[in-house]
């Protein structure tokens, strides 16, 4: 079997972008959940319906990768919930 060994930028040019969606209910107490993703053609239509509806995004395209390793309906990992509460309280700061 032959390895093969990607540079990330190259591999974003190649995929186009990507984008991934979580959804967090504070009052539910639950953890975020990925509820949607994807690359390319998806990813912008994505991106242009969150602009459309003033939903707020954030790039980090680590993140990202790591999200889109993660099933649809999934929590995400108590390994990212640092990264996580950062972007909520960015978020949170913009609406104020």
């Amino acid at each position: 079997m032959r390895q093969h060994y990607y540079n990330q930028k190259n591999r974003r040019h190649q995929n186009g972008p990507s984008a991934a969606v979580i959804r967090y209910d504070e009052t539910a107490g639950g953890a975020p959940q990925v509820v949607a993703q994807g690359t390319g053609a998806l990813a912008v239509k994505m991106m242009e319906l969150a602009k459309q509806h003033g939903v707020h995004m954030q790039e980090d395209p680590s993140l990202v990768g790591q999200l889109l390793d993660m099933d649809l309906g999934e929590n995400v990992p108590p390994q990212l919930y640092s990264v996580i509460a950062e972007i909520l309280i960015l978020l949170e700061e913009i609406d104020r």
